[in-house]
């Protein structure tokens, strides 16, 4: 299972959208849709 599956599907059983999820580490959105997709990822002080 890839980084991005793994962060969906905590995403989800956390019951929070991509919006939320990006209000709480302080990113946009889009770079959440980015993770998901595994076009990209966070920096490791985001993670933390």
């Amino acid at each position: 299972m890839s980084f991005g599956e793994n962060l969906r599907m905590i995403r989800k059983e956390k019951g929070l959208s991509q919006e939320d999820l990006a209000e709480l580490l302080e990113v946009s959105r889009q770079a959440i849709s980015k993770w998901e997709m595994d076009m990209g990822y966070p920096e490791v002080e985001k993670l933390l």
